[in-house]
């Protein structure tokens, strides 16, 4: 799996008004993280399947979760979406 995705500065300077504030303890790198997601869900996979450059799989399962609960990336693609126009 040497076609790993990674997102850019630039995609990630329009997804990080989007995120929510850190409280506490400060969040795993959202860029890794992001784009495990990405990754995982572009490709099919299970959690588990998650090549280790992303970090651990229950990470990345848990930031899906936890913000898919709240609605993050929800807001994250109608504010993309609201960018364009469409």
């Amino acid at each position: 799996m040497s076609d790993l995705f990674w997102l850019t500065d630039a995609q990630m300077a329009r997804l990080e008004p989007f995120f929510p504030k850190s409280h506490g303890k400060p969040r795993v790198d959202d860029r890794r993280v992001l784009s495990g997601i990405i990754f995982i869900n572009r490709n099919g996979l299970r959690w588990r399947d998650a090549p280790s450059a992303y970090g651990p799989h229950k990470t990345l399962y848990n930031r899906w979760k936890r913000w898919s609960d709240r609605g993050i990336f929800t807001r994250m693609m109608a504010g993309l979406a609201a960018g364009h126009g469409e």
